[in-house]
């Protein structure tokens, strides 16, 4: 279970930070990865950031690299996306993802990711 939280309306060049309550299973694979997907209206759900737990390998969307930052905080169980220098094209319903283990590569890939939390809507405005 997946329980996104943080969202809310921040003005162009402010800073948002979104949290993911994973349950203790989800988050238990070393070998899998955590991530944030973000979808805005009329547009298709698209990949913001991963990370892969056991490695810390993480990933980023072009459009949020050098802004956005996820880290995971292994003791809370929570995944976190710190979001700065927020502009308009940012605002969309962001979502939590988990894949399950992922053992052949140790780097998440967008197509990993089977379980979704139910949002968080951001809007930059």
């Amino acid at each position: 279970q997946l329980v996104e939280s943080g969202g809310g309306l921040v003005q162009p060049g402010g800073s948002l930070r979104l949290s993911c309550a994973a349950s203790r299973y989800t988050y238990s694979y070393s070998s899998g990865c955590m991530g944030w997907f973000r979808q805005a209206p009329g547009k298709e759900r698209e990949g913001v950031a991963s990370i892969y737990i056991g490695t810390r390998n993480i990933q980023y969307a072009e459009s949020v690299k050098g802004r956005f930052t996820i880290s995971q905080d292994g003791r809370e169980n929570t995944v976190l996306l710190q979001m700065n220098s927020v502009n308009p094209e940012d605002t969309a319903m962001y979502y939590c993802a988990s894949s399950g283990p992922v053992t052949s590569r140790r780097y998440c890939d967008w197509d990993d990711f089977v379980s979704w939390g139910r949002g968080t809507q951001v809007t930059v405005s």
